[in-house]
């Protein structure tokens, strides 16, 4: 199993604090099943440059990676704040998920302006990326249905917490989203060991338990074939 969205990199965001942080949310991925790990740390154009986030994000990689042995294979990407404007950002390409085209993006706790909704079709028509907006279920309230299936028929995919299929109150609407195709992918958004840990088996395992180890299994051929670019 794959986990899309995580936080795992020691110092560089507001997720792990230092390397033995980070090697014990791996060691808790792993036990849950984790095979592969997206490491997206927040990456706010406001505050640097591209090539400033990337560097900052090569080197704590590099001090992490050594040391994790037996842990999930890490790959590299971003969680990039949505900007009006971002589709002209330089160096976009380098905050995809490893070599793919695949861009997680954090989009506004509010209602999305027509302007936004274009940078979206930007970013997915003529750049050619494949946007996946991050935990959509914070801000699927603030949007009318019809936002949500043009977004989809521009190819933009959906990502959501693990937490999204745990609450009791939201759980059912998960499943029901997932059954329609309407999540593409599941992250952990793990920041920490304690407030925020790492809690997608238990998501797996609920999906598991209501669906069956083959819709399971078919779900993560899926996202093998995302990051392989199919």
């Amino acid at each position: 199993m794959t986990d899309f969205h995580s936080h795992i990199l020691p110092g560089i965001d507001d997720g792990s604090k230092n390397i033995d942080e980070s090697l014990g949310m791996l060691k808790l991925l792993s036990d849950q099943g984790v095979s592969t790990v997206i490491a997206t740390p927040h990456f706010d154009p406001d505050k640097e440059t591209s090539d400033e986030f990337i560097t900052r994000r090569q080197k704590s990689y590099d001090s992490l990676v050594p040391l994790a042995e037996d842990c999930p294979r890490i790959l590299m990407g971003a969680e990039v704040i949505y900007y009006d404007g971002i589709s002209s950002l330089e160096g976009l390409d380098k905050l995809c998920i490893g070599d793919t085209g695949l861009l997680l993006l954090e989009m506004p706790m509010c209602k999305w302006s027509p302007y936004a909704l274009k940078e979206l079709k930007n970013l997915s028509c003529t750049k050619g990326y494949t946007v996946i907006l991050a935990h959509i279920e914070r801000y699927m309230r603030f949007q009318p249905s019809f936002v949500w299936q043009e977004l989809s028929s521009l190819g933009i995919l959906n990502q959501v917490n693990a937490s999204f299929f745990l609450r009791p109150l939201t759980r059912k609407k998960a499943l029901s989203m997932l059954l329609k195709g309407n999540i593409n992918v599941i992250g952990s958004d793990c920041h920490n060991l304690d407030t925020r840990p790492p809690q997608i088996g238990l998501a797996f395992d609920y999906i598991k338990g209501k669906l069956g180890e083959a819709f399971l299994s078919d779900f993560a051929e899926y996202n093998n074939q995302l990051l392989s670019g199919n």
